[in-house]
């Protein structure tokens, strides 16, 4: 099938608090497909996408969304009832990965390490409750990482290195989403393995100089160092590389992922998520990993829209 013939429509913007990531990484998309030669449009996810597809003509859809409903399965069931091939995960994977709780329980029964840790529910938070009582009752020592269990480019995930910072880690995360991950901060190098069609392609190393890599180290320029290859011994390169390869299978993830990592002081390797619709500007991390491998960033593109589907093709 000849794609050049089909109106492929750039999914971008939306309704998420990552929306303006999202519409970089759209832009950029789009870009690179004129440059290929597709008859591509951008359509800014909205609430009326539906109408939007069928107004542009959309016969493919190349889905840029970041967080919310188009990272979390609910434009993959969209676009299904229509029936327009998308790119990346489907439905089921999109909202496994997305949601850090169920993707842990599954990286833990197949045996692929994560963080030890425990989820809180907003129902189950009292703002007035004494911190004393939280840290009793997680099981490990600090420094904690706690973040939202549903949510992407490190927003409301905070750092908290004793009990004085509970409160406010636990507030700013359960602005995000009803529930919220406490887990052992593990101190290490952090390695992000890029996965296309199937197979690793590569990986980086990330050194912010910030406390973590959070949204300012993703987004801002010159707070983050970029390791390419990362500057770790050849075995533990192969085992950051096999495990981000077996927390993409495990989800059932399809296409373009990138699976975030630590790195311990002994080089095992701990999955800290699965993104399905990584950053895809000319400088993210998934374009860096390639272009190390002799892809640049329109091949990369294209070889995404080869593997638009719907799950019965």
């Amino acid at each position: 099938m000849d794609l050049r013939d089909r109106k492929i429509g750039v999914l971008m913007g939306g309704l998420s608090p990552e929306r303006e990531i999202s519409l970089k990484t759209g832009d950029a998309i789009h870009r690179a497909l004129a440059r290929l030669g597709y008859d591509a449009c951008r359509i800014d996810a909205g609430r009326d996408l539906a109408e939007a597809l069928k107004k542009e003509g959309v016969s493919v859809a190349f889905i840029a969304l970041h967080g919310g409903a188009g990272e979390d399965g609910s434009v993959q069931g969209l676009l299904e009832v229509m029936g327009v091939p998308y790119t990346g995960s489907g439905v089921l994977a999109s909202a496994l990965a997305m949601d850090k709780e169920f993707s842990k329980r599954i990286f833990h029964d197949r045996g692929i390490p994560v963080p030890g840790g425990t989820v809180l529910a907003r129902a189950d938070y009292d703002p007035v409750i004494n911190t004393g009582d939280i840290t009793g009752a997680m099981g490990f020592p600090f420094p904690w990482v706690v973040k939202p269990a549903t949510a992407g480019s490190s927003i409301g995930v905070s750092m908290v290195e004793d009990k004085g910072g509970i409160r406010a880690a636990l507030d700013g995360a359960f602005a995000v989403s009803g529930r919220v991950i406490i887990e052992r901060r593990i101190m290490g190098r952090e390695v992000q393995v890029g996965i296309l069609g199937g197979r690793v392609l590569g990986s980086v190393e990330v050194r912010p100089t910030l406390d973590f890599y959070d949204y300012r180290a993703k987004y801002a320029g010159g707070l983050t160092r970029y390791i390419l290859p990362p500057e770790v011994d050849a075995g533990a390169l192969a085992l950051a590389h096999n495990t981000g390869l077996a927390a993409h299978l495990a989800l059932g993830c399809r296409g373009a992922t990138r699976v975030d990592l630590i790195l311990d002081a002994a080089g095992a390797a701990h999955v800290l998520e699965v993104n399905t619709i990584p950053g895809m500007t000319e400088t993210s991390l998934l374009p860096k990993i390639a272009k190390s491998c002799g892809l640049d960033f329109d091949a990369l593109v294209e070889e995404m829209l080869k593997g638009a589907v719907l799950p019965e093709g």
